[in-house]
């Protein structure tokens, strides 16, 4: 089945780095020094799409696009000092993705994040040269579950959506990917499998990719 399929997307934090609780982490430090009184679990179901739309969920019209900007910028470099010591590849990805590029597969990421974490996730592991194409946040007009990063980034690689598998680990993702007309594989972190019981693009749930074989 995988091999069959012209290429790979790969979402970034949770899916390629379990990273979610640093983010989740360092976004609840930021929101509660701004006033905020969201617990960690209500701030983990705010963490998706770009830092700005999460800061307008949280605070609708108290900050300008400049200052929110700088708020994601503070949460961005808290996250990156307090991540960096801990960051590896989900467990079998570093073989999962050399195999998939000896089979010639196409790769891409396609992600909600910043460039400059996505950049400091795949060079600090080594891993650029098996990524055809990198679409983060800062490429799309409307970020996750908006269909437009997957979609982007299949056009980049050359492929249609249909033959097109899509690795996420949240449902915001699976339903990013469902819009584009993808197939995922869940990877399970924070998530339990009854938050994607409304999906039919799912092949199947993956705890890492240990095990995963082309």
């Amino acid at each position: 089945m995988l091999k069959q399929a012209k290429a790979f997307i790969f979402d970034l934090n949770g899916t390629m780095v379990n990273d979610m609780p640093y983010h989740i982490g360092a976004w609840h430090q930021q929101l509660t020094a701004l006033g905020s009184e969201l617990s960690i679990e209500e701030v983990k179901h705010q963490c998706y799409g770009k830092n700005d739309e999460l800061l307008e969920r949280v605070f609708p019209g108290k900050f300008s696009m400049q200052e929110k900007l700088s708020i994601g910028a503070n949460k961005e470099a808290m996250y990156r000092v307090e991540f960096k010591p801990h960051l590896v590849l989900i467990d079998g990805l570093a073989l999962f993705i050399k195999n998939a590029f000896e089979q010639k597969i196409k790769m891409g990421i396609g992600s909600a994040a910043i460039l400059a974490n996505i950049d400091f996730v795949i060079d600090n592991t080594a891993i650029r040269d098996y990524f055809e194409a990198i679409v983060s946040a800062d490429d799309v007009a409307i970020s996750k579950p908006h269909p437009e990063t997957f979609l982007k980034c299949a056009e980049l690689l050359g492929v249609a959506p249909a033959d097109c598998i899509v690795f996420e680990d949240t449902p915001k993702g699976v339903l990013c990917a469902q819009k584009a007309g993808m197939k995922t594989i869940v990877i399970k972190g924070l998530h339990q499998e009854s938050e994607f019981a409304d999906f039919d693009n799912i092949l199947f749930f993956i705890e890492d990719y240990t095990h995963l074989s082309l």
